[in-house]
């Protein structure tokens, strides 16, 4: 986890410091979300199955950068424009990609209409995003849908991975929640950071404070959205003009839902 004292704040922007917090953001999602690399996994074997291995891809609400950095780790030649509202996390992600020319990052609010506007390029060989747009009430999340898929090139993909429970199931679900969860509390005994704590933390930081207090003016403590399942996602992709729609990786709590243009 990165700390400085006072004395060490202006000499403390290095890419060690940045990494820290990277790295630190992965292990608090990971304590939620113990297969979040095999979703990574999935998600970009699927862009070198459909895409190839030079993407531009569009990182949105793209957080820390997450995505970006496992693209870029994979594909050395793919470039990533990163789009979020999230002032913390963007200070994050620039900090973390600072110098490499092949990442770009947007401010932009993905419930204002215009909000493609602000993006460098008119379309995407990839658009990915992960456990992010859960955030956004399924209304919203169907408008947004409409307006990815004229970002994406022809033959290009959208994913999406995200928590899709399936309601068909209520039992199952119950006992892998349950499951799940001890789990989690046992990793929390042993010191895990939560999702509260990681941002207390974050507030503290000298270089993060101003950022994360104007991310809690902006968002509250979480914003109230809801998790559509996947056949939801997959039909919603249908009706705003993909060609073909479907999961292609799925745990009991969360699905990877692919549209190809």
């Amino acid at each position: 986890m990165a700390n400085t004292t006072e004395t060490e704040t202006d000499t403390a922007t290095g890419a060690g410091y940045w990494q820290s917090w990277q790295d630190s953001w992965d292990r608090q999602q990971e304590w939620y979300m113990p297969d979040r690399e095999e979703r990574f996994r999935v998600m970009l074997d699927m862009v070198e199955a459909l895409v190839g291995p030079a993407p531009r891809v569009l990182d949105l609400a793209c957080g820390t950068g997450s995505i970006t950095d496992r693209v870029l780790k994979r594909f050395p030649e793919a470039t990533s424009t990163g789009v979020d509202l999230d002032p913390a996390l963007l200070t994050i992600a620039e900090g973390y990609f600072a110098g490499d020319e092949r990442v770009a990052f947007v401010t932009a609010d993905l419930k204002d209409p215009d909000w493609r506007a602000a993006l460098p390029y008119d379309s995407f060989d990839a658009v990915l995003t992960a456990t992010a747009l859960h955030w956004l009430p399924s209304e919203d999340l169907a408008v947004l849908y409409g307006q990815l898929a004229p970002l994406v090139a022809p033959g290009g993909v959208f994913m999406n991975a995200d928590h899709m429970p399936d309601p068909a199931t209520p039992r199952i679900g119950a006992a892998e929640r349950a499951h799940r969860h001890a789990q989690m509390d046992r990793a929390k005994a042993a010191g895990a950071v939560d999702w509260r704590e990681w941002w207390a933390l974050a507030a503290a930081d000298p270089l993060l404070a101003e950022p994360v207090k104007r991310r809690f003016e902006i968002y509250g403590e979480h914003a109230d959205g809801d998790t559509p399942t996947e056949a939801w996602h997959a039909r919603t992709l249908l009706e705003a003009g993909f060609a073909e729609a479907r999961t292609v990786w799925r745990s009991p709590s969360d699905a990877l839902v692919l549209g190809l243009k």
